[in-house]
């Protein structure tokens, strides 16, 4: 048996996330441009086959767990095909999807059955006309349906993720707060990140996270708690009598790289090792070449940095978060 996958720093790595799509129905401010990207070719996209080769190879190095993200991942037809393919490989014991919800209604069930273990969800309001002003897009969404949805149907323990942005939604934290306590969800606040081309937010929107925290304390003392499976970067609360927990997560104000366990591959078959770095292995032509790509998982952990940029800006030409799969 090979040896597991370690980066330069004694990091082990068991955490992948894969990008099925550059694509989204939403053009969120601090995530896309609102006239798009240039989307990748379909040739170039990797297939549910082709992923699940890449994975079958990375499993008995140590792969794990598995994160389904874009784009909007639920966009992509037939997601659950791709849900079973993985399920289905030894040595993969959990498998999450990063979602912003609005298919949530329609695909929770199937999604599933098919195998997916828990959901991440993005809503940075809860107001439809927020909403849409936000993402630029009206779809109608109502996130609380979609939460409850994805609770039914046992996509637990389920992750609300809101990027805070001050003068746009930080109004909204509190009420984000109170659903924790009806709810047995995780809600995280998450520092927003102004990167790439997305000049409309900067430095003077970001909202730091102990003033999140303080915000919350007027609803009740909030105790530090252990938070959900799989709860990575996330430092977790708790309110009084409260079913589930506030969490922060702190790309600008503290980085969380020593305990990085995770990898990225695109949806055109690129490894990236680093959200905010610049390093990148193609895997997609050697894939197709029936060449194994060992070799190349081991060379491009030996290159993965030991923290990321961000703060310096130093993005290796990065336009948006949703070209990597935030």
């Amino acid at each position: 048996m090979s040896e597991a996958l370690r980066d330069q720093f004694g990091r082990s790595i068991e955490y992948l996330r894969i990008s099925v799509t550059d694509r989204c129905n939403f053009r969120c401010q601090y995530c896309m441009p609102l006239e798009g990207l240039q989307w990748l070719p379909k040739r170039d996209i990797l297939s549910y086959e082709e992923i699940t080769a890449i994975v079958a190879q990375l499993a008995p190095l140590g792969l794990r767990k598995l994160r389904i993200t874009g784009g909007e991942p639920t966009i992509r037809p037939d997601l659950p095909a791709l849900i079973r393919q993985l399920k289905a490989v030894p040595g993969i014991t959990d498998i999450a999807l990063s979602t912003n919800g609005v298919r949530l209604p329609e695909l929770s069930g199937a999604l599933a059955e098919a195998g997916l273990d828990r959901v991440n969800m993005s809503a940075d309001s809860l107001r439809e006309d927020r909403i849409a002003a936000i993402a630029r897009r009206n779809l109608a969404f109502d996130p609380v349906a979609s939460l409850l949805a994805a609770t039914a149907a046992g996509l637990e323990p389920l992750k609300l993720n809101v990027v805070v942005m001050r003068g746009i939604n930080d109004d909204e934290v509190v009420d984000f707060a109170r659903l924790t306590v009806e709810h047995p969800w995780h809600v995280r606040f998450i520092e927003l990140m102004p990167v790439g081309d997305l000049r409309e937010l900067t430095d003077a929107h970001v909202v730091p996270s102990p003033e999140v925290l303080a915000r919350i304390a007027a609803l009740g003392e909030l105790t530090p708690a252990a938070g959900p499976r799989g709860n990575g970067p996330a430092a977790y609360y708790s309110l009084p009598g409260a079913r589930g927990t506030v969490g922060v997560i702190t790309p600008m104000t503290h980085t969380y790289c020593g305990s990085c366990n995770r990898v990225r591959l695109t949806a055109d078959g690129r490894l990236r090792t680093c959200l905010y770095g610049d390093h990148e292995v193609d895997l997609r032509t050697p894939l197709r070449a029936g060449e194994p790509l060992e070799p190349l998982f081991r060379q491009a952990l030996a290159n993965k940095p030991k923290e990321h940029f961000l703060l310096e800006r130093r993005v290796g030409g990065l336009r948006a978060l949703s070209e990597v799969g935030g």
